[in-house]
C-alpha cells in the first residue's frame, strides 16, 4: 500500500483494478439553491445549499482504465461522445489521475434514465457516479468527505449526490472544507418529487456558463445577504417535518435565483410559459390546503414537493395542465453506491 496527499490528507491507495468499476448515482433537488462560485475552476461555491436525492432517477457509470488506451474515451447511452462534454469528463480524470499518481486512460461508459441538460441535475449524479467509479478503478480508497470533495470537481452539486437522503453542502473556506454531508436519511420524511418535464431539451447556456454569470447581477449580493439564515430555517423545517416553513422557504429560495439569472449580464431567461402556469397552479393549491410547493434549477422543468399523502392527487392535477411531457416521481434517495 502506498501513501498519498489529497490537499493535506493522507489517503490510501492501491493498485488500480484490472477490472471494470460501476457505480450508481442520484440526482438532487436544491431546495436551498447553488448559483455563482467564489472559485470556478474547484467549484467552490458562493454559499451553502440544501438538497434531497431522488430516488428512482438515476446514472449508471462505468469506468476501466486500460494502458493500452491512447486517450480516454467517454460513451453516453451507448453513444461515442466527443466534445465539449467528453473534454469535461477528461479533465475530471486527469484530477482523478493526479491524485491517484497514475496516467492510464479509461474508458467511461455511462447511462441515464431521464433527461440530461433540462435541469433535472443530470451533472449531479454524472459526476457524483463518476468519482466513486473512476476512483475505485485507479485504486483510491476514499472517505465519503473526500469523495464529496472530489465529485465537486466536476460539478459543483455532485458533492450533494454521494451522501445519503437529506443533504447540506458546506460552502466552506477551501477546498479542504467545502463538501457535503446527510442532515438526514432517506427515511427521514416520505416527501415526494414530481418532477414535471415541459422541455428535454439541453439548455442554450448550462449551468456551468451559468455559475460564471451570477456575479453580473446587481442582485447577487442581495441573494446570498440572507441565504445561509434560508438554509438554517430550510435545515431546521427538514428535521421538524414542517412542510408550511419548508414550502415558504424553498419557493422564497428559488424565485431570487431566478431574479438572479433573468438580470445577469447576459440575462437567462430558463422559464418558458408553461413553467409559470405550474407555479402559479401548485400555489393555488397550497391555498386550498394541499401540502405542496414548487422549485425550479436551471431549466424549464419543475419539481413539485408534495407530502405522499397527497402526491397521486396532485399527481393528476399535473397531469391535467398543457405543456408537461412527462412526470417522473421521485421520493428521497439514497447516496452514491458501488455495484
Amino acid at each position: 500500500m502506498i501513501k498519498i496527499h489529497f490537499n493535506h490528507n493522507e489517503i490510501t491507495m492501491k493498485s488500480p483494478e484490472s477490472q471494470p468499476v460501476t457505480a450508481i448515482a442520484h440526482p438532487n433537488i436544491a431546495f436551498i439553491k447553488y448559483w455563482g462560485n467564489r472559485d470556478q475552476q474547484l467549484r467552490l461555491p458562493c454559499n451553502s445549499s440544501l438538497s434531497m436525492n431522488l430516488s428512482g432517477l438515476e446514472t449508471r457509470t462505468t469506468v476501466y482504465f486500460d494502458p493500452s488506451l491512447h486517450k480516454d474515451v467517454f460513451i453516453l447511452g451507448g453513444e461515442r461522445i466527443t466534445g465539449a462534454a467528453a473534454e469535461r469528463v477528461s479533465a475530471f480524470l486527469n484530477v482523478v489521475r493526479e491524485f491517484a499518481g497514475v496516467d492510464s486512460y479509461a474508458q467511461i461508459e455511462s447511462q441515464n434514465n431521464f433527461p440530461a441538460g433540462a435541469g433535472v441535475a443530470s451533472s449531479a449524479s454524472a459526476f457524483a457516479a463518476l468519482a466513486l467509479a473512476a476512483s475505485t478503478a485507479i485504486g483510491l480508497e476514499l472517505s465519503e468527505k473526500e469523495l464529496s470533495r472530489l465529485a465537486r470537481r466536476g460539478s459543483g452539486s455532485a458533492c450533494r449526490s454521494i451522501p445519503t437522503g437529506f443533504v447540506e453542502w458546506q460552502a466552506g473556506s477551501s477546498d479542504a472544507d467545502s463538501y457535503a454531508w446527510s442532515i438526514a436519511p432517506a427515511q427521514h420524511w416520505s416527501l415526494v418529487d414530481l418532477v414535471c418535464v415541459i422541455d428535454k431539451g439541453h439548455k442554450a447556456v448550462g449551468s456551468t456558463g451559468g455559475h460564471a454569470l451570477a456575479g453580473t447581477s446587481p442582485l447577487q449580493s442581495l441573494r446570498l445577504a440572507h441565504v445561509q439564515e434560508r438554509v438554517d430555517l430550510c435545515r431546521s423545517a427538514i428535521l421538524a417535518r414542517d412542510f408550511e416553513t419548508f414550502a415558504e422557504v424553498v419557493e422564497e429560495d428559488s424565485n431570487l435565483m431566478h431574479a438572479v439569472m433573468r438580470t445577469s449580464n447576459t440575462p437567462l431567461h430558463y422559464w418558458l410559459p408553461e413553467t409559470e402556469v405550474v407555479l402559479w397552479m401548485v400555489k393555488s393549491w397550497r391555498k386550498e390546503g394541499i401540502p405542496v410547493c414548487a422549485t425550479v434549477d436551471a431549466g424549464p422543468n419543475v419539481h413539485v414537493l408534495v407530502e405522499s399523502a397527497h402526491a397521486n392527487w396532485v399527481e393528476q392535477q399535473l397531469s391535467r395542465l398543457p405543456g408537461i411531457s412527462q412526470i417522473y416521481k421521485a421520493q428521497p434517495g439514497d447516496g452514491a453506491r458501488l455495484i
